[in-house]
Formats: C-alpha cells, sequence, structure tokens
C-alpha cells in the first residue's frame, strides 16, 4: 500500500521556524515530483513547494521555505523560517505530481495532512 506520512506541525510563534518531514512507504518515489501543499481554513488547497531535479515555490513562500529531499529515506522535507500567521493550515504531502499550468499540478497521492498554527 502505497502511503505518505507527514509529522512536524506544531504550534509556533510568528516569526519561528518548523521543519516538515514526509516519508513515503509501500514503492520508491526517488525519480517522483514531489510537493507539499496546505489548507487554510475557508480556503482552497493551494501549492507550496515541488522538487524533482530542481525546486519551485509558490511566490508566498520564496524566500522562508525551502524544500529537500532524501532519497535513500524515500522522504521530502519542508524547512519554512520566518513563518506568519497566514501560513497557518494543514500541510500536505504529496507525490507523482504532474504539472498541468503555472503553479498547478496534478497529485497521484496525497498524505493525510499535519497542521501547522502560526501564533501572532
Amino acid at each position: 500500500q502505497v502511503q505518505l506520512v507527514e509529522s512536524g506541525g506544531g504550534l509556533v510563534q510568528a516569526g519561528g521556524s518548523l521543519r516538515l518531514s514526509c516519508t513515503a512507504s509501500g514503492r520508491t518515489f526517488s525519480y517522483s515530483r514531489m510537493g507539499w501543499f496546505r489548507q487554510a481554513p475557508g480556503k482552497e488547497r493551494e501549492f507550496v513547494a515541488a522538487i524533482k531535479w530542481g525546486e519551485v515555490y509558490a511566490d508566498s513562500v520564496k524566500g522562508r521555505f525551502t524544500i529537500s529531499r532524501d532519497k535513500a529515506k524515500n522522504s521530502v522535507y519542508l524547512q519554512m523560517n520566518s513563518l506568519k500567521s497566514e501560513d497557518t493550515a494543514v500541510y500536505y504531502c504529496a507525490a507523482d505530481l504532474i504539472e498541468s499550468g503555472n503553479y498547478e499540478y496534478t497529485v497521484g497521492v496525497w498524505g493525510q495532512g499535519t497542521l501547522v498554527t502560526v501564533s501572532s
């Protein structure tokens, strides 16, 4: 069974940092584009970052967030610095991303999500 499991969410003050982790199981994702999305309360899910041969970021997180991966561990990470209250959301790990437009992707596999709450 293919599965993505996120961890690392929590409560942090504005200006602080968090590191999200996502570990995949069931098959290797070494050659898959992986990424992170988020959904804030009352809003639609939105793209945050993706990685395959290079990295892509939403404008709202450029310069603050860094996506990385460890192929040996079948894992992807999201380092979030200088967090703002508007970063509060459930963050979802995603795999097998296929680009369908500007910062738009279809997703093959979703994680269950991890909540990040940034207090101001």
